[in-house]
């Protein structure tokens, strides 16, 4: 089970089926509450777009004009990136009853708007290479004013959630003790190409943590190796290759999880890095993945006092979301949260909370809520009040259509071919770059 259910961004409880109290409320006050009955999201006609805040320097026209366009509960819809359950887009499923008060992904997707989601085989999104390519087909169609991200968390090795549909790639550690960054480059091109020809356009690799505690329960072997010189050339070339294959990646977990010796899907790491340390140890990799211009970065369920002596994890901490990541680094892309279901992250706050405190952080996207609808209204309703100003929403949608511009995705989504999708997975030639990397593991 190890393979498939360790996440960098998917708690273990993640999987679990809804049952009555498995959520913050049962499934049936879910259906009869106002807003997971009926949708909250206004539509187009019905809902007239707010002003925009100006536009900073270099925002790409195109960019603009969406946003200006957009309602807000549309703007609140674009920060959330569900898992969705069910094999095709119109099935019916119980656990989406559950969780989101309609029974079909695409009518989730109609009735919230969500910015993408991300897909997983515990949620029965992963059966065969013709019917994920007929799922994020119908996701898209569903989403038809603004496309979706569709990601997967596919950071081969340990973590690889389209086994045996993609190639066998070699995970992170195998790739890192060749020493060969341009390997690293090969293996990522190979798998956005996968993943691009099933229609996923955002893939949550690669791991730019240093793994320097060989007890790490949830790292391990997911990084390049506990050398932060070593790891950094590593995670800049793979961010390369996936823009080789033209699919958006993202380095994580930030500000470092390599220093652990508790998981965050389980726990709350504490990791005693003083300022100076994690700038020799912690940083160096996520810098590298910003000079290689890494669409979006992944926020950690970690606390680090020294940077931050709130005791917040980093995912909730302005500190290091926005002192750090934004200002000291240099970081303009997309900042998503790791999953939102994650006990690591839920242990302070409830539901509702966590989402509206992550925005204020920094963060963009938000990954997995695990109450949908809690979480949607709690942060609609921080921008209502002025919790969260129109203008902080508006710079995270920016981003997030940014990333969608950058990729080609955000006037049209590209409608994925399965006969290609059969010819590009586990290809003769991809087949072969899995054995070069191998053959030169040491």
């Amino acid at each position: 089970m190890i393979a498939t259910m360790v996440a960098g961004c998917a708690a273990t409880g993640a999987s679990a089926p809804v049952r009555a109290e498995s959520q913050a409320g049962s499934a049936s006050a879910q259906a009869a509450s106002p807003s997971a009955a009926s949708p909250s999201v206004a539509s187009p006609s019905a809902a007239s777009p707010e002003p925009s805040t100006a536009p900073p320097a270099g925002s790409p026209a195109q960019v603009e004009a969406v946003l200006r366009k957009m309602s807000l509960e549309e703007k609140v819809g674009q920060l959330f990136m569900p898992v969705l359950y069910g094999p095709a887009a119109d099935t019916s499923s119980p656990e989406n009853r559950a969780r989101y008060g309609v029974d079909t992904p695409a009518k989730v997707i109609e009735k919230y708007r969500p910015g993408g989601v991300i897909l997983f085989p515990w949620a029965n999104n992963v059966k065969g290479v013709r019917q994920v390519v007929a799922l994020t087909n119908g996701l898209q169609k569903a989403s038809p004013r603004i496309p979706l991200l569709v990601g997967a968390d596919q950071e081969n090795g340990r973590v690889s959630r389209l086994a045996p549909l993609v190639t066998d790639m070699p995970g992170a550690s195998v790739i890192g003790s060749t020493g060969d960054p341009s390997l690293a480059r090969r293996a990522a091109k190979v798998t956005g190409a996968e993943l691009k020809a099933l229609g996923i356009n955002l893939d949550f690799a690669p791991v730019a943590d240093v793994n320097i505690n060989p007890r790490n329960p949830v790292i391990g072997p997911r990084a390049y190796g506990s050398d932060p010189k070593k790891v950094s050339p590593m995670v800049a070339a793979a961010v390369q290759g996936f823009h080789d294959a033209g699919v958006a990646s993202t380095a994580k977990h930030f500000p470092g999880h390599g220093d652990t010796n508790v998981d965050s899907h389980t726990g709350l790491p504490v990791i005693q890095h003083s300022r100076a340390q994690w700038e020799k140890l912690d940083a160096p990799p996520f810098a590298a993945a910003i000079g290689a211009d890494v669409d979006a970065i992944m926020s950690a369920h970690v606390v680090m006092p020294k940077l931050d002596p709130s005791g917040d994890p980093a995912t909730l901490s302005k500190p290091i979301l926005t002192g750090l990541l934004r200002d000291k680094l240099g970081f303009d892309g997309v900042v998503s949260t790791d999953a939102l279901d994650m006990a690591g992250v839920r242990k302070k706050y409830g539901d509702a909370q966590v989402a509206v405190r992550a925005v204020q952080a920094g963060a963009d996207l938000l990954l997995m809520p695990p109450n949908y609808s809690a979480a949607y209204d709690g942060v609609l309703t921080a921008v209502k009040s002025g919790k969260i100003s129109r203008a902080r929403l508006d710079q995270s949608v920016r981003r997030l259509l940014k990333l969608k511009f950058n990729r080609g995705l955000l006037v049209k989504a590209p409608v994925a071919d399965p006969d290609e999708a059969e010819r590009v997975l586990r290809s003769p030639e991809h087949r072969k770059v899995a054995r070069l990397i191998n053959s030169r593991a040491r």
